[in-house]
């Protein structure tokens, strides 16, 4: 594990378990002393329970709501299931934005879910243009598709921008990965998506039934996003939330280097699951090694955010192993309305932001 991977510097609040929930982040950097970033502590809460059991969503900031939902609703096939307006203190000290008022849309496929959020105030910043599928801000949700020809010729009438080359069929040489066909696009936004299909013997097996009405877009298999170092992800993302490994692969070659549009890639891919809910896949770029790091002043009101939505039945006991971690917050701590759940927002050791929040059940 590289020291690298966690010295994050991020305009957040220092928050943590013993966080008041006074003041809003966003006032200033969370930066570590060399003292605290000697080396992530392995030494977690011996409880069992203290784990992710659900991984309920996943979320990204949009420019315009409106728009938004017609691309996810017309071209994908989503169904808009809910969709409101928020401001406060809540809201400020759960994203670090000070000032924020957004607009919030939940869009379901199959039994999967999105959220997309536009910042009415204040505004963020645009995906940079020349962003590439290593940059460590890079995120995606991948999209099971009954057929890849028809997802294609689908998505090309409707004109989306292409961010992989064309699709892809993955060679047989990759034995963990052999036959899964896939190809990256872009939403209004810049946002990358993925739709991919699996051969019979890979993946979810609910992908492999018969598509109801003949529907080309079943749901949501796993969110991916890029890392600098699978080991130090690990730590996070297995020892402190509690996932297990469901599968990996190490791709190359010709067909990867088209799929991700990235010359020479050789990928070191890390699945993970919660007892319930689409997958996390790590993404490490083994070659090239030239993806940027996540932005130092990143805010959840700039485009390039996502977020990724996970239910605990143990938030302070999560939030206790959060902070052996030294996990840089987002959230001033845990934070709540009155009758509502306890949330906190957190970041993995390259940038991406986790909301963590209290299982219904509790």
């Amino acid at each position: 594990m590289t020291l690298l991977g966690w010295i994050v510097a991020m305009s957040a609040g220092v928050g943590g378990c013993a966080a008041t929930g006074q003041g809003v982040s966003g006032q200033g950097a969370l930066v570590q002393s060399q003292a605290q970033i000697a080396a992530p502590s392995h030494s977690v809460p011996p409880e069992t329970t203290a784990s992710v059991q659900s991984v309920v969503r996943v979320g990204m900031t949009v420019s315009d709501l409106n728009r938004s939902i017609e691309f996810y609703s017309t071209v994908l096939g989503f169904t808009e299931d809910s969709e409101n307006e928020a401001t406060g203190e809540f809201l400020e000290h759960l994203t670090g934005v000070f000032g924020a008022r957004v607009r919030t849309a939940r869009l379901r496929l199959g039994e999967e879910e999105i959220e997309l959020t536009q910042y009415l105030a204040p505004e963020g910043r645009p995906i940079p243009v020349d962003s590439r599928s290593n940059d460590l801000w890079f995120q995606h949700i991948a999209i099971a598709v009954s057929d890849i020809d028809r997802a294609y010729t689908h998505l090309r009438g409707h004109k989306v921008r292409h961010a992989s080359t064309g699709p892809q069929t993955l060679p047989q040489y990759l034995p963990n990965a052999a036959g899964i066909s896939a190809f990256y696009f872009k939403d209004p936004d810049g946002h990358v998506l993925e739709v991919i299909h699996f051969p019979p013997g890979k993946g979810d097996p609910r992908w492999a039934t018969p598509a109801p009405s003949n529907a080309i877009f079943l749901g949501i298999d796993h969110t991916a996003i890029a890392v600098a170092d699978t080991e130090a992800s690990l730590h996070f993302y297995r020892d402190t939330l509690g996932l297990r490994i469901a599968g990996g692969s190490e791709n190359y070659g010709t067909e990867q280097e088209h799929l991700n549009n990235v010359f020479g890639v050789r990928l070191k891919i890390t699945t993970l699951k919660a007892a319930r809910g689409p997958g996390v896949e790590l993404l490490e770029y083994l070659t090239p090694v030239t993806g940027r790091p996540y932005p130092a002043d990143s805010r959840a009101n700039d485009l390039w955010h996502w977020q990724t939505t996970m239910e605990s039945s143990s938030l302070k006991q999560i939030c206790k192993r959060i902070d052996l971690a030294r996990a840089p917050w987002i959230s001033t701590g845990i934070v709540a309305e009155e009758g509502q759940r306890s949330s906190m927002m957190v970041r993995d050791p390259d940038g991406h932001a986790m909301l963590i929040t209290e299982n219904a059940r509790n």
